[in-house]
């Protein structure tokens, strides 16, 4: 046991001291938040730059336009198509819309806008919207109905969900938290477990491990490997943690009032779409009893034993598959795919787990210990008995523990003979043989 926290300490301050550790783990989330908050503010700061000429022939509008939109301008001209391209031409305006004569407002007739220059799509949007909304207000006074009338018509009554327990106001926010931690354990996996298997291959390649060898047995090299790594993973997803909310928090400290505009804008870009739907969700009364259903203990519990279970079990594969590669980096492609495959169908299985925690397809992969640790933060997000059961959290668990030995002793195995042979290129059927060997 004490070499194999020699070897973890070794791994661990090797990393920690880094350079690029502090890199990595300070200013890649820095950088992120930067460009998420430009990309938010650019969409929501510009000035209004659409400018639309409106050509009235049918005397439609009466020369009022309620227009709701900030970046489109409508204005009424009454001059000829030709004096307006040339206003266009020298960008008075982007483009114009003729209402011909004739236009019958009852007969869903199509207008045309027409400008110099091709169209975004965002902005086709905006001006097919305001100008759909000017068309809607028109047919209404033509049946005779008002817009609060036709409002009334078009009113939803509100459905309510409950459980025998009582609300299920929590279901979008475990939804929500489950992909969350889901996906951070599934990018965990990938990006630790590689650091893992690089680590060993570098090792072997350098025939370091030959002298490692000498004064320590392999499976003690490779589970002080493991466990080094895995506490640098550990000190590094805390860390981003503190940074995320800490930047959360400054976000309206450097963009006053950020919010407040991305939430009049009626169609943005995905960035600012979350801003507003946070903003929204967090002043909702229904978001806020969500989160006080949540069994927060219990959920970063779970998160912390699925994400050090989850890194243990794989992390030994990825070890193995490392100490049969040699120099050739493609070889470790190859061997990679039964270990990734679980992984990404642990991502299938956890989109269904969300949406529907007790299904047959989420209790076995909740279970299942390949997927266990994705697919039960989706379930466990939903709470306890409503999402899982006590007895399903408990089975996983132990199953987890019982599957992380398995795979340990196994990649051990591997490990003693792979990190020795040079020369050959190793094949699964060859793994399993070294498996199984009883010396």
């Amino acid at each position: 046991m004490n070499k194999i926290f020699t070897i973890a300490r070794r791994e661990f301050l090797s990393r920690v001291q880094k350079k690029t550790f502090l890199l990595t783990t300070i200013l890649v989330p820095v950088l992120l938040f930067g460009f998420y908050a430009l990309m938010i503010y650019f969409s929501v700061s510009g000035e209004s730059n659409v400018k639309v000429a409106i050509v009235d022939k049918a005397n439609l509008f009466n020369g009022k336009f309620q227009n709701s939109n900030k970046d489109v301008a409508f204005t009424f001209v009454n001059i000829d198509t030709t004096s307006l391209r040339k206003s266009i031409e020298k960008e008075e305006y982007n483009g114009y819309v003729y209402v011909p004569q004739d236009f019958d407002v009852s007969a869903h007739q199509p207008l045309i806008y027409r400008s110099d220059k091709s169209v975004g799509i965002m902005t086709q949007d905006k001006i097919e919207k305001e100008l759909n909304n000017a068309l809607e207000a028109k047919r209404l006074l033509t049946l005779h109905l008002s817009s609060g009338q036709m409002d009334s018509l078009k009113a939803h009554n509100e459905i309510k969900f409950t459980t025998f327990r009582g609300s299920n106001d929590s279901a979008q926010v475990s939804y929500v938290v489950g992909m969350i931690t889901g996906f951070l354990i599934y990018i965990i996996l990938f990006i630790y477990g590689s650091m893992v298997m690089r680590g060993v291959m570098e090792e072997k390649v350098n025939r370091i491990a030959e002298v490692i060898v000498s004064s320590v047995k392999p499976f003690q090299l490779m589970m002080g490997k493991i466990t080094g790594i895995g506490a640098v993973g550990l000190v590094q997803f805390l860390i981003w943690i503190v940074l995320v909310v800490g930047l959360q928090f400054l976000l309206p400290l450097i963009f006053p009032g950020l919010l407040e505009q991305a939430h009049s804008q009626p169609i943005q870009p995905g960035a600012v779409q979350t801003a507003e739907a946070i903003k929204t969700a967090s002043q909702s009364d229904g978001f806020l009893a969500g989160l006080s259903h949540i069994n927060f203990p219990l959920l970063i519990g779970c998160f912390i034993f699925y994400f050090l279970g989850g890194y243990m079990l794989y992390s030994s594969l990825f070890a193995a598959v490392g100490s049969s590669v040699n120099e050739d980096p493609q070889d470790a492609q190859s061997l990679m795919l039964p270990i990734t495959m679980p992984i990404i169908f642990s991502m299938v299985i956890m989109v269904k787990a969300v949406n529907d925690p007790n299904s047959g397809l989420a209790v076995f992969g909740s279970l299942f210990p390949l997927s266990s640790p994705i697919v039960m933060m989706a379930r466990i997000a939903h709470g306890v008995p409503d999402g899982v059961s006590w007895a399903q959290l408990l089975m996983s668990m132990a199953l987890l523990i019982a599957g992380f030995l398995g795979t340990t002793w196994l990649a051990g195995k591997i490990y003693r003979t792979g990190i020795l042979m040079y020369g050959k290129k190793t094949t699964w059927k060859e793994m399993i043989k070294w498996a199984m060997r009883k010396n």
